[in-house]
């Protein structure tokens, strides 16, 4: 009989009862790899869905790609807002008077 290392209780299916903890051979690989950031800041949607999936199962990963989502899309924005203004003061300068053949 296997029992949970952090409080001692017998395990059930692999999982302890009285704490609800994991054991060593189901846990999953959560090394929160700098590709997920990278998936979330380029597909800021997918990286919303993975951080909203893996929040409880795979809370590092989950960050990585949380956090490039938001950055994705922050930069867009700005981006976005700065084309705007470009046009605006471009579009401004430009002399309604000449005549262009």
């Amino acid at each position: 009989m296997k029992y949970c290392a952090d409080c001692g209780s017998s395990l059930e299916n692999g999982k302890c009862p009285n704490c609800s903890k994991l054991t060593v051979e189901n846990q999953t690989n959560d090394n929160g790899s700098f590709g997920w950031g990278v998936l979330g800041f380029f597909f800021p949607l997918i990286g919303l869905i993975l951080f909203i999936l893996w929040k409880d199962v795979k809370p590092k990963s989950s960050k990585s790609s949380g956090i490039g989502a938001l950055i994705g899309v922050i930069l867009y924005i700005i981006l976005v807002i700065l084309a705007v203004l470009f046009f605006i003061f471009v579009g401004t300068r430009v002399n309604p008077m000449v005549e262009y053949v």
